[in-house]
């Protein structure tokens, strides 16, 4: 259509659902009404023109997307793996505290059951730690591992399918892992062709995924004109229910792009509490005498302030200047 040079325009179905009561005071829904409705909004101008990312944030979306669906498979994997152990080996998080470790998964791989750790012996163990693991774990942490088999109460029926189950959730655990690390790659090669992008990864614990994602949910940055505009698109507007004396309590709308949000929103999560400026900002947001904020409510706020800097980074494409974050007057 927009090859056509025919205009694309979106109303929001929230919209819809509000309005389509008004000219028959019916809840009735069908498509009829519902294109009626539809019509109506857009000539009444209720509608937005919607910016379809292209180029290299269309591949960054899509990108994105899929790094989400991986994720979320690679958590419901690891707690597959932890079914298994809690049923079959519940003493071997003793042992490795990580059980993402090297030596933790080469111990799954070979002796997966406390049977089988103990008939294969410390020296034995120690000996396929060192094909892969060079440091940190040897005879004595083999020793224990054979003594906490001992002494195990995992379930010893069925052990051989146990094995079978275990060797297929590592592999399905490993290609995943494998998949993102490579999605990743790619995300980053990707990120070297947007303007502004090298700029945003100089702020301090803001990694790739972040940039990556905040790039994929709103595109190019010259279709904004001010940082409020991919604020109030992350749904991190303030909304107020009042009437006469009473006055409700603020929050944000939620209406926009989740994904968004919960990609600032997580972010602001880590710079808290290890980027000095922003721990300081929500020290004082939180602590001032006039209006001081709950710390959800500053960090809300806080998500805010990340998309204003990361807006400036990206669009002068400067490096982050530690400086400016806090302002001449919140520096006093």
């Amino acid at each position: 259509m927009k090859q056509e040079d025919i205009p694309v325009v979106l109303v929001n179905p929230h919209h819809v659902r509000k309005s389509k009561e008004l000219d028959d005071n019916s809840p009735t829904k069908n498509d009829t009404k519902d294109a009626r409705v539809i019509g109506k909004l857009v000539l009444d101008g209720r509608y937005t023109e919607p910016k379809l990312p292209e180029g290299v944030y269309a591949e960054l979306r899509i990108l994105m997307n899929q790094s989400d669906r991986l994720n979320k498979d690679l958590t419901r994997s690891k707690g597959r793996i932890h079914n298994w152990l809690d049923r079959y080996f519940p003493e071997h998080t003793r042992v490795f505290k990580n059980w993402e470790g090297k030596a933790s998964l080469i111990t799954l791989s070979c002796f997966p059951l406390p049977q089988d750790v103990v008939n294969a012996g410390e020296e034995h163990i120690a000996k396929e730690w060192k094909k892969e693991v060079q440091r940190s774990v040897g005879l004595k942490r083999a020793q224990l591992l054979v003594r906490t088999a001992k002494k195990s109460i995992g379930i010893t029926a069925g052990v051989n399918a146990a094995r079978i189950e275990l060797a297929e959730l590592l592999e399905h655990y490993a290609m995943l892992s494998r998949q993102i690390d490579e999605l990743m790659k790619q995300v980053e090669e990707e990120l070297t062709l947007v303007p502004g992008a090298q700029a945003m990864l100089t702020t301090p614990c803001v990694g790739v995924k972040t940039v990556a994602g905040l790039y994929a949910e709103i595109g190019d940055l010259t279709g904004y004109a001010h940082p409020q505009q991919i604020i109030r698109h992350a749904g991190l507007s303030l909304k107020e229910n009042s009437s006469g004396q009473h006055k409700g309590e603020t929050t944000i709308i939620k209406r926009g792009r989740s994904r968004l949000r919960a990609i600032l929103y997580k972010t602001v999560l880590i710079l808290v509490p290890k980027n000095a400026k922003f721990r300081a900002l929500h020290q004082y947001l939180t602590t001032r005498r006039d209006n001081p904020l709950k710390k959800k409510q500053s960090l809300i706020a806080l998500c805010g302030k990340l998309v204003r800097i990361l807006f400036k980074l990206g669009q002068k494409q400067q490096d982050y200047d530690a400086s400016k974050v806090l302002g001449p007057y919140r520096e006093t």
